[in-house]
């Protein structure tokens, strides 16, 4: 089986930049014949991949906990369908996966691009830390779901959506919910999902590269306006995490409160938010590669941990740390997710 070593962890030299879109990544690639399926794929940084993904010639199933709002955010876009799915419902995860397994469809390219950040101090019903249970866990149940789908494919890319975030925290092995040490932004919370992103991502390239079935994590950048944040019981529509005062202090947003665009420090465009995405979905550079944290259409390099300032006058961070890609947290991590999900 393949196995994720920290040597994998270095840049190819994809000749992309930080800069590059989700089109310019997709130039030349024809995607007739493919099947996606993406979470969250009608708002933010998912719409711009759902789009891409379109135009290069894919049919893609978004699954949306409001189906009817994402076709509407979707309308326009060819090849595209709806389908519920609430991450943090078990039940509803087990019914979509059902859904694509009755359509026989097999499934190419599986995105894990839904997820939510910050906020107090949320459980679900089985009183898993909703961070963990939303970005993680419930990614976690559907890919275990739509194994045969992506088996079908005889070649398919899983691309789980995580962060810089991943140098926050490791994985808190004897309290992943929480039950002490909740910060008041929730961002020790938000950092373990995005280790346990990266981490998913590694395991199963080692379970699954023999299936013709390869695993990436990808940090797309700072985006505003992704619809990332904590969720309000009513709906889908997000809590503001930060304020503008909070955005402007950290040099994201202007005076005027307009987004600045600087990609070589992580401040991109939803198009260039979405590249690293199609990258690791797609890129023929990856053919012999899994189990990576890919970021700026490239592999990441690793990087030793060290204090984030979220202030303007310091560039955020966003390369892996070890934590995050260790093997033997990557095979803990995914047996401690079948025990939850079999709770």
């Amino acid at each position: 089986m393949t196995q994720n070593t920290a040597h994998q962890q270095r840049p190819i030299g994809s000749g992309f930049t930080a800069a590059s879109t989700a089109d310019e990544v997709l130039q030349g690639i024809d995607l007739s014949c493919t099947n996606v399926v993406i979470t969250g794929g009608h708002h933010g940084i998912g719409l711009e991949t759902t789009r891409a993904l379109s135009k290069a010639g894919a049919s893609v199933t978004v699954a949306a906990r409001n189906p009817d709002r994402a076709a509407s955010a979707l309308a326009g876009i060819e090849r595209v369908e709806t389908s519920q799915l609430d991450l943090l419902d078990p039940a509803s995860i087990d019914a979509f996966a059902a859904r694509y397994l009755d359509s026989g469809r097999p499934l190419h390219i599986l995105i894990n691009n839904a997820g939510i950040m910050g906020g107090d101090l949320v459980r679900d019903a089985r009183g898993y830390e909703a961070q963990f249970a939303t970005n993680h866990l419930g990614h976690f149940q559907l890919t275990l779901g739509l194994l045969p789908a992506l088996r079908a494919a005889h070649g398919a890319r899983v691309v789980n959506l995580t962060s810089g975030g991943n140098r926050l925290s490791d994985i808190r092995w004897d309290d992943p919910h929480f039950t002490t040490g909740y910060d008041a932004m929730g961002l020790l919370g938000y950092g373990q999902s995005k280790t346990a992103n990266v981490l998913f991502a590694v395991e199963l390239d080692r379970r699954w590269a023999e299936d013709g079935i390869r695993g990436y994590a990808v940090h797309p950048g700072i985006v505003q306006g992704t619809n990332l944040g904590p969720w309000l019981a009513e709906g889908e529509e997000r809590t503001p995490w930060l304020s503008d005062d909070e955005l402007r202090a950290m040099g994201l947003i202007d005076d005027s409160g307009r987004q600045i665009i600087d990609p070589d420090r992580e401040m991109k465009t939803p198009q260039q938010g979405a590249s690293t995405s199609v990258f690791a979905a797609t890129s023929p550079l990856l053919a012999e590669i899994g189990g990576v944290y890919l970021k700026d259409n490239d592999i990441s390099p690793l990087d030793t941990p060290k204090p984030i300032n979220f202030g303007a006058e310091q560039d955020i961070p966003s390369d892996v740390v070890p934590h995050a890609i260790d093997p033997e947290s990557a095979k803990q991590l995914w047996e401690l997710s079948e025990r939850l999900l079999n709770a």
